[in-house]
């Protein structure tokens, strides 16, 4: 959901961009929909972007937002100046957020009556306070003071092959790309930068951030924005 990229908008605000947060359907504040698919959230972005008039843009995506911005970017290439992947490849991924899904179906709202309960519970599940936090962020409190959680998890979890799926294959995109990879994540490796990545986007560069895991603009922002805004600013 966009807010998780609310203090990174801020520093690329005061670099002299107009930055749209993105609420991808089933996450923050956007609709809930069992209709799930990254060709269902290309054609959201594309209603987006057409809605508020911007002909072509600059896009960031993380994990399943990356792949989205890559197949945006394949789909209507016209659209997009430089493409940012952020720790994610354009291949098959096997299910492997089983213990994140676990720990939010789990929450006892019954129970939690505040953050901290709900990172106790949460905690049983995952190790890392930095995962648990921005997971968290998807609490809230519904109209009868009790909280819940914006992300439409029964959806996710019912859809969850259709988030591994990998880009179409003989997809390609010309344009200027990034690929951002975690120091100590294992989402992208070396036959990823050498064989399968450069087959659909040929002007591809690679960047390594460290003391980061998958959640690179969580866990190290800093350097995160420095790469980044190097990279559009070129």
């Amino acid at each position: 959901m966009g807010d998780n990229w609310k203090s990174l908008a801020i520093n690329y605000v005061d670099a002299g961009y107009e930055v749209h947060l993105i609420d991808q359907r089933n996450h923050g504040r956007s609709f809930h929909s069992d209709d799930f698919s990254y060709d269902r959230m290309v054609s959201d972005l594309k209603v987006y972007a057409d809605s508020k008039k911007i002909a072509q843009f600059d896009i960031i995506g993380h994990s399943m937002g990356g792949k989205t911005a890559m197949l945006f970017a394949v789909t209507y290439p016209e659209m997009i100046n430089k493409l940012i992947v952020v720790d994610i490849a354009p291949k098959q991924y096997p299910q492997h957020h089983q213990d994140i899904l676990k720990g939010l179906s789990s929450l006892d709202f019954n129970t939690i009556q505040n953050r901290n309960d709900a990172d106790e519970q949460l905690k049983k599940y995952l190790s890392s306070m930095e995962i648990r936090q921005f997971l968290l962020k998807n609490l809230y409190r519904t109209e009868d003071n009790r909280f819940a959680l914006r992300i439409n998890l029964p959806a996710l979890i019912k859809n969850i092959e259709e988030v591994g799926k990998p880009l179409p294959a003989g997809s390609v995109f010309e344009g200027d790309t990034l690929y951002m990879s975690g120091e100590r994540s294992g989402y992208i490796d070396e036959i990823d930068k050498t064989l399968l990545i450069p087959q659909h986007f040929p002007n591809a560069d690679f960047v390594t951030i460290k003391n980061s895991g998958h959640w690179i603009h969580a866990e190290n922002p800093r350097e995160f924005f420095k790469a980044t805004i190097q990279f559009l600013s070129k």
